[in-house]
């Protein structure tokens, strides 16, 4: 048990110094190249209610793309342990790599391709010119059909290679879904994409994150998955290292290269852990704020152009009612900490 434990939080305490080590550089390539976005959100966004709690100087003079980071300290992480079992064989060293074909090999990959896909978004409107450098909808349309695609080519793993073909009900069983599972994995995956929208804040959704992978972590040590527990938890600790940095006024925004790989892997470890029905409740804030858009978006066409929120990803209607987004920020991340402890519990006696 002791040597499970050093097992998790060792790697993590690395992949949070590695993040902390990694910044200044990162941060000084960033501003070099000026990687921040061309276009502002009022440029899209028009209601005087946007306008009124949008900094457009700072969202056009910020980089986007410190989810780089965070992927580079997980990927540093597992390659430093993996080399050390490598290298320097023996029961300590075999014993602390948690790179593993049936637990992490997944999750890795698809941190990895989820976060190069939104790296090359956020690249298209940092460096490029039309309407894709603007974000438009048809642009959004590509990016959720490459969400599918990558979650495609893992659902088919999970059926053909680690024989998945089952979800489990909370406090029911087993229920049989057979090739199925495939395009449920895709609804998930882009069902959790789509709370991405939470990187509208200035220290949101790094702490938001931060909490739903701990939880997450914790649930894989209750199914005795040490190496996904591993693997979760050094996510954790590479998202406090870019929150260190991106707590206000934040040095950078995670951008798409964080957010699209990270959503991903949210979804593959929900289905890894066999608890992706209480994905909802442990990733709470996450549903919150897709549901707000998608609940404004209909309000609109229903009512005639009436709104159901002031502004929408929900953040924005409480800053724009007057809370201030320290006052958001931190009341998100209370109950983020919150719900991924009811998730935790839940998954735990519903088995």
């Amino acid at each position: 048990m002791y040597l499970d434990l050093i097992k998790i939080f060792l790697p993590t305490t690395v992949a949070f110094f590695l993040g902390l080590f990694l910044t200044p550089v990162a941060t000084h390539f960033f501003y070099k190249y000026k990687m921040w976005k061309k276009y502002s959100r009022s440029s899209i966004t028009t209601t005087s209610d946007f306008s009124k709690i949008h900094n457009e100087k700072d969202e056009l003079r910020t980089p986007r793309v410190g989810g780089i980071i965070i992927w580079v300290s997980v990927l540093a992480t597992v390659l430093i342990f993996y080399l050390l079992s490598m290298l320097f064989p023996s029961e300590g060293s075999f014993g602390m790599n948690f790179l593993s074909r049936n637990q992490t090999f997944i999750p890795l990959c698809t941190l990895l391709l989820g976060s190069l896909i939104g790296l090359w978004d956020d690249l298209i409107q940092i460096y490029g010119s039309g309407r894709f450098a603007r974000d438009d909808k048809s642009w959004r349309k590509w990016k959720a059909s490459m969400v599918a695609g990558l979650a495609l080519l893992i659902g088919i793993w999970f059926f053909y290679k680690l024989g998945m073909d089952s979800i489990h009900i909370p406090f029911a069983g087993d229920m049989y879904l057979g090739i199925s599972i495939i395009p449920f994995f895709i609804i998930v995956a882009l069902a959790t994409f789509s709370g991405g929208v939470i990187d509208g804040i200035d220290g949101l959704s790094g702490g938001v994150l931060a909490s739903i992978f701990a939880a997450y972590s914790a649930i894989a040590y209750s199914n005795n998955q040490i190496d996904l527990a591993a693997f979760s938890l050094v996510i954790t600790g590479a998202i406090l290292a870019f929150l260190w940095f991106n707590i206000p006024p934040a040095r950078f925004y995670m951008g798409e290269t964080g957010i699209m790989g990270l959503t991903i892997t949210l979804a593959t470890l929900a289905f890894l852990t066999d608890s992706v029905l209480l994905l909802p409740v442990v990733a709470l804030p996450l549903v919150i704020t897709s549901l707000s858009v998608i609940l404004q978006i209909l309000s609109k066409k229903l009512r005639n152009g009436k709104r159901l929120f002031k502004l929408a990803p929900i953040h924005h209607h409480f800053e724009a009612i007057g809370w201030s987004s320290y006052k958001v920020t931190m009341r998100f991340w209370i109950l983020s900490a919150v719900f991924a402890i009811i998730g935790v519990i839940l998954v735990i006696i519903s088995r």
